[in-house]
């Protein structure tokens, strides 16, 4: 897997973490009994996807600051 910006990690993981969150709350507080586990089993879902781009965060090697790596402008 190619190198993914930490910026993008962040928000792919704020926004797996939020709506993990908000599902699971909406599934076992607000929604109707017949379909209180399905949502809440969607939010748990999403927790898992957060938790991977967790992963996928810390494992990640730093970017190289090689300068041979670079292409070179031509001026």
């Amino acid at each position: 897997m190619r190198r993914i910006a930490p910026s993008k990690l962040k928000v792919l993981m704020m926004m797996f973490y939020g709506t993990g969150i908000l599902g699971i709350f909406m599934g076992l507080v607000v929604a109707l009994p017949s379909s209180t586990v399905m949502i809440t089993f969607m939010g748990v879902i999403n927790i898992g996807l957060g938790a991977f781009f967790t992963y996928i965060f810390l494992t990640q090697a730093p970017a190289s600051d090689d300068k041979r790596k670079k292409k070179r402008k031509n001026h």
